[in-house]
């Protein structure tokens, strides 16, 4: 008798075990599908934009418009340790994304022209050579002039000249 229950028991193991196989392999199997799905999902879907924006079978560019606002050109003279003076004539375009930033970048001009002021007079020659050196005095004139213009966004700095003399 003892042998019996004992081969139910057994029994009863193996089928639990098999339960747990079968939970393990269902789960698995959903995990699959729902990635399988959404990745299919996404190539499909993800190619609407681009099927819309296109003409005669040919892609069109939607090109949002851009807006300028020039600043006077400045001439400001450079840091120099005791040495001969130097200075920076620059004459610079703001670019903004909508005609209502110019409107509120105008008001605040003379923020606008303090920020560039105050910035260029700490710089030296050797900060405004190089292509990299125009990169980082671009990038922090931007940087100051957002905060002069707040709430309003300047998207880039474009030098239209610079004379370092």
């Amino acid at each position: 008798m003892a042998s019996a229950a004992e081969a139910d028991a057994g029994e009863a193991g193996e089928a639990g075990k098999g339960k747990k196989k079968l939970i393990i392999i269902g789960a698995a199997a959903v995990v699959l599908l729902l990635v399988a799905g959404g990745g299919a999902w996404f190539f499909l879907f993800s190619g609407e934009e681009e099927a819309a924006a296109t003409e005669g079978g040919q892609p069109v560019e939607v090109v949002k418009p851009t807006f300028y606002v020039d600043l006077p050109e400045m001439v400001v003279n450079l840091a120099s340790n005791g040495q001969r003076s130097s200075f920076v004539k620059i004459s610079v375009s703001l670019e903004v994304p909508e005609k209502e930033m110019v409107d509120q970048i105008n008001p605040n001009l003379p923020r606008v022209l303090d920020a560039f002021q105050v910035y260029l007079r700490q710089l030296r020659v050797a900060d405004l050579q190089g292509s990299a050196g125009m990169f980082r005095v671009k990038e922090e004139l931007q940087r100051r002039i957002n905060l002069a213009v707040y709430p309003a966004r300047v998207d880039d700095v474009l030098f239209r000249s610079i004379l370092v003399q």
